[in-house]
């Protein structure tokens, strides 16, 4: 049955009014994004002095602590650097969503970009007691990324894996070369359907893993724990707005690399990066 012309003139109508509407909308979250973003990064510099003399004060530089004192002060640091990561993951996001990122590749070692990373977690490890350990491939040669970027993904996921590993428990940080056979370029499908293990083939990626020992994430979540303001469970060391998974899927993809979670529940998790085994564009 065929629709009369004020049928289709209303459907013509509804249609570029939807489309309005939807324009509309990204607009408006656009623009409240931008102003968010605007306020966060105003938050950056008051932040960075906080901290800066929480350490001052903590290197006894300005008179010794008794033990009360040094507490309050260590709680303070660890709450600044907490809202530090909160500003640092929301700017982030706001350009990766305007598209204003940018990822400057340089030539560095995987390796001492990581040990970097996990100096500056030392404190937080030995605050929960947590026990942890790094496996560096020894033979990494130097290849093409952004370090900051990286970091940042790095950071990230050691921040996901101390919120979920409870105290005294272990996390792992390892790197190693791998063999790469990309079978589609859809990021979220297993990684299992890109594997190729012949031993006559050169590796062609680095492959990064953060392993804790948390409860573990059930399979059916294993591709959307990687969405944006997705949090699956609450702790009471867990804070931030479930961007920080988010963040670190798509600065890797930014570097053409994947992704990807091995966990089952229960079991703790093992989260992986794997980069292009670059050293020039």
């Amino acid at each position: 049955m065929s629709s009369s012309p004020g049928q289709a003139v209303a459907s013509t109508i509804s249609s570029a009014t939807r489309l309005e509407i939807e324009d509309s909308l990204k607009q408006d979250i656009f623009r409240r994004t931008i102003a968010l973003a605007s306020a966060a990064h105003e938050l950056k510099t008051p932040l960075s002095v906080m901290t800066g003399y929480t350490d001052l004060l903590l290197g006894q530089l300005l008179g010794p602590l008794n033990e009360q004192q040094r507490k309050v002060l260590e709680e303070m640091k660890q709450s600044g650097l907490r809202l530090q990561r909160f500003v640092q993951d929301f700017l982030a996001f706001s350009a990766l969503e305007s598209g204003k990122i940018r990822i400057a590749k340089e030539l560095g070692d995987v390796n001492e970009c990581i040990a970097e990373v996990l100096e500056h977690w030392s404190n937080r490890f030995e605050q929960k007691k947590l026990r942890w350990e790094f496996r560096p491939e020894s033979n990494l040669r130097q290849l093409l990324f952004d370090p900051l970027k990286l970091q940042h993904v790095i950071s990230n996921l050691i921040d996901n894996a101390v919120k979920f590993t409870p105290v005294g428990g272990k996390i792992r940080v390892s790197t190693s070369t791998y063999l790469w056979e990309r079978r589609t370029y859809r990021q979220m499908l297993p990684f299992a359907n890109e594997r190729r293990a012949e031993a006559d083939h050169q590796p062609n990626a680095i492959r990064m893993c953060v392993t804790d020992s948390g409860p573990g994430i059930p399979p059916e979540f294993h591709q959307e724990i990687f969405n944006e303001f997705l949090r699956l469970q609450q702790t009471s060391d867990s804070h931030g707005m479930g961007l920080g998974l988010a963040i670190a899927r798509r600065l890797v993809e930014a570097h053409a690399g994947k992704i990807w979670v091995e966990s089952e529940h229960g079991h703790g998790s093992t989260f992986c990066v794997l980069l292009p085994m670059r050293t020039k564009e």
